[in-house]
């Protein structure tokens, strides 16, 4: 029974392992993303130039909206991408399709950047600008877009990864050339190049691996419930003791007299958007704390790893053969949105 890239490629599971990359199920997606930090914590330089190339894009974006604002054709061409669904990751029930980044992504993009993002390329308390910023106060942009904007601005570096291990594992038999649409960003002429691959193939279209070190599961490191939970250590550790003292009497007085969570909650966000320079703080929390990161991350994949690979493929091996297999392979894709 065919279920992984190694399967349907015919490619040794320890190849794929050596490799560093991740086997996907092609029959579903599988919950995990990549998460930008983990490209700005690495130690690998190309990763790091990655999570660079992606600030700069952003720079780019927040600079040609600053003055009268992007027509409905550029938005369209700068700020919205398709799912890049051949990676096979997501939150998808059956199959892989996904609704990509599409204009209500865009318009929350381009209203965030002036308003989040107010001293994007310019913060001092942070080492780095970071995308995160954009999901973690206004409405719109949430962890599956930042997931989603994240792959299509490395697309090109999957392609080219999966392009040298197909070459050097993968027969000619299941390779094809594909001309993929927004590979790479011409700053010069301000517009997406496409570009020809030569990739592993099935049903007509492209396959992506992905490494394992810039994968997680649940949330991105920099995530609004940690900013939320947090708040009050972070706050209270802040240097800045103005700052301090209006965040804390701000929340105070937002507060009901006797509040639920959920009122807690509704405070801190209300607080934050008051004073936004509390979320630089949070941040640099993060970064402080990166190691953890990839920790976490890498417990989380070998946890999806047990659960989505190992046990599938050991339930899928006793039911070779028997009339659960010969119905239809459909009751064994449901294991996958469990």
């Amino acid at each position: 029974m065919k279920i992984y890239f190694s399967d349907f490629f015919d490619v040794s599971e320890e190849s794929i392992e050596n490799y560093g990359a991740f086997n996907p199920s092609l029959i579903n997606d599988m919950p995990l993303f990549i998460d930008p930090f983990l490209l700005f914590n690495s130690e690998e330089q190309q990763y790091k130039d990655l999570h660079s190339d992606m600030i700069q894009y952003l720079a780019f974006l927040r600079e040609m909206s600053k003055d009268d604002g992007i027509n409905e054709g550029l938005l369209k061409s700068w700020f919205m991408f398709p799912e890049v669904k051949q990676n096979w990751f997501g939150y998808s029930t059956v199959g892989n399709g996904g609704s990509g980044l599409g204009a209500k992504f865009a318009k929350a993009l381009n209203e965030n950047l002036h308003t989040v993002f107010t001293n994007f390329g310019s913060e001092k308390l942070t080492t780095s600008s970071h995308l995160e910023k954009l999901c973690l106060i206004r409405d719109g942009v949430g962890r599956d877009n930042i997931s989603d904007f994240t792959t299509n601005l490395i697309k090109s570096f999957l392609l080219e990864y999966t392009q040298e291990f197909a070459q050097k594992n993968i027969s000619k038999n299941f390779r094809q050339v594909h001309l993929v649409e927004k590979v790479y960003f011409n700053y010069d002429t301000r517009t997406w190049v496409n570009k020809e691959f030569n990739l592993p193939t099935i049903d007509g279209d492209f396959v992506l691996l992905t490494p394992k070190d810039i994968l997680t599961k649940d949330e991105t490191w920099i995530n609004k419930s940690d900013m939320v939970a947090n708040f009050n250590g972070i706050a209270n550790a802040i240097p800045n003791n103005q700052l301090r003292a209006q965040l804390n009497d701000y929340l105070a007085r937002k507060l009901p007299l006797e509040p639920k969570k959920r009122d807690y909650e509704k405070a801190i966000i209300s607080t934050i958007l008051k004073y936004p320079d509390y979320i630089d703080y949070f941040i640099k929390f993060k970064e402080d704390s990166g190691d953890e990161a990839k920790d976490i991350s890498h417990l989380k994949v070998k946890e999806t790893e047990v659960m989505f690979i190992e046990r599938v493929k050991s339930l899928a091996e006793r039911l070779e053969g028997t009339e659960f297999t010969k119905i239809s392979l459909t009751r064994l894709k449901r294991l996958f949105s469990v």
